[in-house]
């Protein structure tokens, strides 16, 4: 998809927030939430002008990077809360951003030959190094409510940041086709509107 691509140097990536691994989005959510905040919001109940008042609306913020995300048009609280959970989560995603094995890739070496053992990439972090291996040669095909398709954006972006906005330097790391990252990517539509951004950063026609 990109010709003769390469990694960038990393002194000319796109400013972007990191954080220490791991990443937010692959902690398990009774990990995550102990890091959170919640608060209801009342919305109107049945019952026209003078309907009652329910406090089913969730917004719920990641209070190391004070990032909020809400759910609000369920009038069942618990399923608010749900749902505002899943969408912090790939909200933390797209925002965040910790280290890629594509970082080895800039001593010389291959992706693979860098930052691998038996064809699978290895990272330090036991969490990320999980997703990634679940994800190794696979058709990336998730749902937006499987609770896992944060974790992988968040290592797909992280990858994808290092190589300046080139899926095909992505897609090796995964053992998978780079039709596969950019379908997974474009599934989400932030996701895909920050590749874009990289690709712009480093002076690269968007990705259609």
């Amino acid at each position: 998809m990109d010709n003769a691509a390469q990694l960038p140097d990393p002194e000319t990536r796109l400013e972007l927030v990191h954080v220490s691994a791991p990443h937010p989005a692959v902690i398990p959510v009774e990990d995550l939430l102990p890091l959170c905040e919640f608060r209801t919001q009342s919305r109107s109940g049945p019952g026209g002008q003078h309907r009652n008042r329910t406090a089913s609306g969730v917004f719920i913020t990641y209070r190391p990077a004070e990032i909020t995300a809400e759910a609000t048009e369920q009038r069942n609280q618990h399923r608010n809360r749900s749902v505002a959970v899943q969408r912090l989560r790939f909200v933390l995603a797209v925002s965040l951003r910790s280290v890629s094995p594509l970082e080895a890739s800039l001593s010389g070496a291959s992706p693979v030959e860098a930052s691998s053992v038996g064809g699978l990439v290895q990272t330090p972090d036991p969490l990320e190094r999980a997703v990634r291996q679940a994800y190794h040669k696979s058709s990336m095909k998730l749902a937006d409510d499987n609770e896992r398709k944060p974790g992988l954006l968040a290592m797909l972006l992280n990858d994808v940041h290092v190589a300046g906005g080139q899926p095909s330097l992505v897609a090796p790391l995964w053992a998978v086709s780079t039709s596969r990252i950019v379908a997974c990517l474009r599934s989400h539509g932030p996701a895909w509107a920050l590749v874009n951004r990289i690709r712009r950063h480093h002076g690269r026609p968007p990705l259609r």
